[in-house]
């Protein structure tokens, strides 16, 4: 049956009469909305109806009119710009919403992305002495440039003007830089501070097009700005909420011709969009080449105006996205096949590996795969492509462990590090790996607990409860994702009557529960193998044979799930689906 895993029930109170007749939602909503900390009737509403009119004023944001402000006059004195941008979805998107609207307002400005391997992130000295010989008089950082300390310097060494924008938190003193812009700044007053780097290009860009006489029309970039804020997995909550959800509905018919491009080779042009295609076709489409050729030919993409041409190179990052999905499964099989017959994924409280044939570029996609299945903080680590016998790592979290902090205690025996709670990145020579692997795991501190996965239910709801209305009303709290996950509800003591298999792949099936009171529902389940797996440990084998076959059986044990409802549209119809996403045997069973 796999790993335990803590199933529980979220209990905020709250009169749920009251807010489900006020927003006009069924009472499992008003249940869902409050499990999401709106816990006031104004956060409601926004979470249900905001609009952009709720997100605040972007001149709240300390220094923005600053900055917007020095760009002005740099672009009335007619002074040279670069955008200095970092190479993941929020730092190209960042790119073009500054490059685009800085032209617009007749700027002479240029820009300029690092080389994964050999510039590493955001802003380097080389970028810099580059941008000098160029005769580049401003520098304007996107994503990135908060810890930028030693490019800065050297940019000021020449006498250059340097405007931060970055969303990342602040971990020291503050760089040299003419202004910057970053809502973590000690005593900024903007309200709402986990948005993502786009998301400060983009305020400073609307202040300063108001400053040009040429205000920007509200919805002007947003499809990029959702791209960059999904794609860096900022909390879907407050104004990420709404300018994800707008720019889902913008980006469908977008004017961008390299963003059309990309959706058309997709198979997503005219399509209903969520979060699921920003997250696991667009952006990461954008980001193998950011991670296995140069980000700035997404960039180019993003700038095209011809049709054919934007279509063709759309074509080579969709096969590239190919190769970098390839790659990461055979990283990633590789990893569960050691862990598992040597038991580290079970022994080790924290799991550090190297994957010899794996891109260094690919590390933390496969370190995040590796905890999602052993809940387990990890630390996958890649040989350098440029400097024999060091490695790259990248690690991802759990709950209860702060990755950065925790390398902090390490910190002799790699070269360096950096992150946050939850994902980290880092270097070390590879004669110290076992020492910092068993260093971590002395000093882990993680209680069985801390170890154990736990699932928050938001509503005990019966599958007979379900309805195409209640649904409906779920849809229309998208998008979801971190921060705002689609919402889990659970049923108990159900009978599994029937197996229908789906679709080619093996993989599909509808199952067909009965619960006591003999009421029939449908659950559709994507990974059917685990299922099957149990219930050959739970029937023998003759029984086993005939459910698979079809046949109903009294001696099937009863089964618990925990399930998502969400709206199946096919040839027309919509109707309510669930989808079964954790069972187990009922305890009292």
């Amino acid at each position: 049956m796999g790993r335990y895993i803590d199933w529980r029930v979220m209990n905020l109170g709250a009169d749920f009469k009251e807010i489900a007749g006020r927003l006009g939602v069924d009472q499992v909503m008003a249940r869902v909305i409050v499990n999401r900390g709106q816990d006031t009737p104004e956060k409601q509403r926004k979470y249900v109806r905001g609009t952009l009119g709720d997100i605040p004023e972007p001149e709240l944001m300390l220094n923005c009119r600053e900055a917007a402000e020095l760009l002005k006059a740099k672009l009335q004195a007619k002074k040279k710009i670069r955008i200095m941008a970092d190479y993941d979805v929020d730092g190209v998107t960042s790119c073009y919403v500054l490059l685009d609207a800085l032209q617009a307002l007749g700027a002479d400005v240029s820009y300029d992305i690092p080389d994964r391997l050999t510039d590493g992130y955001g802003m380097s000295v080389r970028m810099v002495e580059e941008a000098f010989r160029d005769g580049v008089d401003t520098l304007l950082t996107c994503d990135n440039g908060i810890s930028a300390y030693e490019s800065i310097s050297k940019a000021k060494s020449y006498g250059m003007t340097v405007i931060v924008t970055d969303h990342h938190q602040i971990l020291g003193d503050l760089p040299e830089a003419d202004v910057i812009v970053n809502p973590w700044q000690k005593g900024c007053p903007y309200p709402y501070k986990e948005i993502c780097g786009v998301e400060v290009a983009y305020k400073v860009i609307r202040v300063l097009a108001g400053l040009m006489g040429s205000p920007l029309p509200p919805e002007k970039y947003l499809e990029f700005v959702a791209l960059g804020a999904c794609c860096d997995v900022m909390p879907i909550m407050e104004e990420n909420r709404i300018i994800i959800r707008e720019g889902l509905r913008i980006m469908a018919h977008t004017e961008n011709v390299g963003l059309r491009a990309l959706l058309t080779v997709n198979g997503l042009q005219g399509k209903p969009l969520t979060t699921y295609h920003l997250g696991f076709i667009l952006g990461p489409s954008i980001n193998s080449e950011g991670r296995l050729a140069s980000a700035k030919e997404a960039m180019e993409l993003l700038l095209m105006t011809d049709r054919e041409k934007a279509e063709a190179k759309a074509e080579e990052i969709k096969a590239l996205n190919q190769t970098r999905k390839a790659a990461t499964t055979d990283g990633t099989e590789f990893a569960f096949g050691y862990l598992d017959e040597t038991g580290k994924g079970e022994s080790d409280h924290v799991i550090v590996l190297l994957i010899p044939e794996l891109h260094e570029s690919l590390a933390g996609i496969v370190a995040g795969k590796i905890k999602n299945r052993y809940y387990r903080p990890t630390i996958i680590f890649a040989r350098s492509e440029t400097e024999p016998g060091l490695l790259k790592g990248s690690g991802r979290s759990i709950e209860g462990y702060n990755m950065v902090e925790k390398l902090g205690e390490a910190k002799d025996l790699l070269n360096g590090f950096g992150g946050h709670r939850m994902a980290a990145g880092m270097s070390i020579r590879e004669e110290n790996l076992e020492a910092f692997a068993r260093r971590l795991n002395e000093l882990d501190g993680l209680t069985e607990n801390d170890l154990t996965e736990k699932v928050y239910i938001d509503v005990p709801m019966p599958l007979s409860y379900v309805s195409d209305n209640l649904a409906e009303q779920i849809e229309a709290m998208e998008p979801f994702g971190t921060g705002n996950p689609r919402p889990l509800f659970a049923d108990r003591r159900l009978r599994l009557v029937g197996i229908r298999q789906l679709g080619r792949s093996g993989k599909y099936f509808r199952l067909t529960f009965q619960d006591e009171r003999a009421f029939r529902s449908e659950v559709i389940t994507f990974d059917g193998e685990p299922l099957f797996q149990d219930i050959k440990m739970w029937l023998e084998l003759e029984d086993c044979d005939r459910i698979m076959r079809g046949h109903e059986l009294d001696r099937v044990p009863k089964m618990d799930i925990i399930y998502t409802l969400s709206i199946n549209e096919y040839n027309g119809s919509r109707e309510a689906q669930c989808k079964m996403e954790y069972y187990r045997r009922s305890p009292e069973d």
